[in-house]
């Protein structure tokens, strides 16, 4: 079992405000860090998060928008430091290696550590053996790209009273459970001989700045949680089509669509001191659906173990 956490550190549309930071999203998976956009001073509430600045990590931007981007050289800088000596991996679109070498030639900070960034197309992002990262274009007034972070299957849990039944040594087990067949005597024994069937993971979707699009629905479909664009409420409706944003109801109704299992609504505008009325015009369309605060943390269970929860 690998423990998921989200940790919201920024929440708020273009401007911060004394309650909300500008957008960026951690997500601590086992030993590692992937942290989604990174607005100005994320850095901050990332240190006050505790997820710990020396993790594998990974920072994924979904389009170059101050909001969204200006707070990556922060982290970085912060990263030195503290001294960090892992590896950092940067992945954004088109404009991202040009933003970050500039200025850091304007600002002149030197790294403690290796730093790779890589401008990115729709599909696969980035791969291990456990989990994949890919990104779909959304609709926005910059080219965003929209994040799934999905978990491959997990192996079926494995009976060791069918192995001793089949006389398959212990030093065999481990192989079967990798999913490898084993040969023993001639003969050929399958996992599925001594094991359950693939138990799901999680998928967790985040959609950066965007319009709803089918497009979308199709990327984001079955996610456990889907964290997306809710900058306004039904009365400003034609401000989120001319602005190329969402409003809650709409993320609601996309979720839906989506069989997305949890809603978190982010990115509000500073219109909004209260977004109690967006959740609640979201929860006629999705009832599971909450709004993201500052330092919010979410745990994710695995589908068969429960729901998400804070």
């Amino acid at each position: 079992m690998v423990d998921l956490t989200v940790v919201f550190l920024g929440t708020s549309s273009a401007v911060p405000t004394k309650e909300r930071g500008l957008s960026s999203i951690a997500i601590r998976r086992g030993s590692e860090l992937l942290i989604f956009d990174a607005g100005e001073g994320a850095q901050r509430n990332l240190l006050n998060a505790k997820v710990g600045l020396n993790r594998d990590t990974k920072i994924f931007i979904t389009h170059m928008h101050g909001d969204h981007s200006i707070g990556l050289l922060g982290i970085l800088q912060s990263m030195a430091m503290y001294d960090r000596s892992r590896p950092v991996h940067v992945f954004g679109p088109k404009g991202i290696i040009e933003f970050v070498k500039k200025n850091r030639e304007m600002l002149g900070f030197g790294l403690t550590y290796d730093l790779t960034v890589k401008e990115i197309k729709e599909g696969t992002v980035t791969k291990t053996d456990e989990y994949e990262v890919r990104a779909c274009q959304g609709k926005h007034t910059a080219t965003n790209y929209a994040y799934l972070l999905e978990e491959f299957p997990r192996s079926g849990i494995f009976y060791p009273e069918k192995a001793k039944k089949l006389g398959i040594p212990k030093e065999k087990w481990g192989i079967l459970q990798h999913g490898k067949n084993v040969k023993i005597k001639g003969k050929v024994f399958r996992p599925s001989d001594v094991m359950g069937r693939q138990r799901p993971s999680r998928k967790i979707g985040i959609s950066g700045d965007t319009r709803p699009t089918e497009k979308l629905v199709k990327f984001f479909r079955g996610a456990d949680l889907l964290i997306f664009d809710s900058t306004f409420d039904e009365k400003h409706s034609e401000l989120a089509i001319e602005r190329y944003h969402s409003t809650a109801k709409e993320a609601a109704q996309f979720a839906k669509k989506a069989h997305v299992k949890k809603l978190i609504l982010t990115h509000f505008s500073t219109r909004y001191k209260d977004v109690s009325p967006l959740v609640e015009e979201a929860r006629t369309v999705h009832p599971d659906t909450i709004a993201a605060e500052d330092m919010l943390r979410i745990s994710v269970p695995y589908p068969d173990e429960g729901q998400a929860s804070q």
